[in-house]
């Protein structure tokens, strides 16, 4: 497998003594959609700011399409993009003027076409040509997009792109994301909407408190550390005594409901049928019967917390 990036054990203190980063290793594949997830003060940002090189690390090496990220700055500038979380264009340019600045701040001439693209399907054509102070948060936050996309990077990072994007604006961001993705480019995307994650992404990794805490296929993960369980939903209350006998099944009640946990034998397939025919002996037969799976929220917030206790 070949890697976009490869990052080792890249280490940042700050002046202060704050520890951002502590020997994260990480690993992106070419062509993946890949998420770097983890809650406030993980460290995303200091990872983020040292691929852009806004920030210089302590220690650690970094590859990128299997150049040195500290030793080729100019190679590595020209073909990877990056949406900050900042606002980060002059004010008193137009959208399109600052695509043509950008196209030759990387070293290339401006692609009217590809510039015209951008616009129209970031939804900003009819606002190209009014200065960018002019524009809303949301239509800045867009074109931030377009800025890093302008050189057709083979890398993009993400870093929070949707903040203050509606909800249409941003489906319609997303699938023109996708179809770049398609086409070859390597997307690194940081978010805190961990909904979009989960469908948007291939390969996921989490950090906290400066560390990695796992890094895989976002199936793998899913597989691997989410939990199923039989949701059984009933007329009336259960009683103690039953919940008793289903003690093995680690029962839990949500209103007219009860969740019985499920496992996972060695070739991947749940005990559904013995949870099932024991639930139905127990308890009765149900109103309703379903499968609950745990989605990444879920599968993220536990290995956040376990690692605190």
């Amino acid at each position: 497998m070949s890697y976009a990036l490869e990052v080792k054990q890249l280490t940042k203190t700050y002046r202060n003594g704050k520890q951002a980063l502590q020997g994260v290793d990480l690993s992106v594949p070419e062509g993946s959609f890949f998420a770097l997830l983890g809650p406030n003060g993980a460290g995303k940002s200091s990872l983020i700011n040292i691929l852009a090189d806004t920030v210089k690390p302590t220690s650690g090496h970094v590859t990128f399409l299997g150049h040195d990220l500290f030793r080729e700055r100019r190679w590595c500038k020209q073909h990877l993009g990056v949406v900050p979380q900042e606002i980060a264009f002059d004010p008193f340019f137009n959208p399109r003027d600052i695509l043509k600045i950008m196209s030759g701040m990387f070293g290339f001439k401006p692609d009217l076409k590809w510039i015209d693209e951008l616009l129209e399907r970031l939804e900003l054509s009819e606002h190209a040509h009014k200065n960018a102070r002019q524009l809303s948060g949301g239509m800045r936050r867009r074109l931030l997009v377009a800025q890093a996309l302008v050189h057709k990077p083979k890398v993009v990072i993400l870093d929070e792109p949707t903040a203050g994007v509606d909800v249409e604006l941003r489906k319609r961001l997303w699938d023109f994301m996708r179809e770049l993705n398609t086409n070859g480019t390597t997307i690194l995307l940081t978010t805190h909407y961990l909904e979009e994650a989960e469908e948007l992404c291939d390969h996921v990794a989490i950090i906290d408190q400066g560390k990695r805490l796992t890094s895989q296929s976002m199936k793998g993960l899913l597989d691997s550390v989410g939990s199923s369980a039989l949701v059984l939903q009933y007329a009336k209350p259960m009683s103690q005594q039953a919940l008793l006998t289903l003690a093995q099944f680690s029962p839990r009640i949500d209103g007219d409901k009860i969740l019985l946990c499920l496992k996972k034998d060695h070739s991947g397939k749940n005990n559904f049928n013995a949870v099932y025919q024991t639930a139905i002996q127990v308890l009765g037969e149900a109103k309703s019967v379903r499968i609950q799976n745990e989605d990444l929220e879920d599968v993220f917030l536990r290995i956040t917390n376990e690692k605190k206790t």
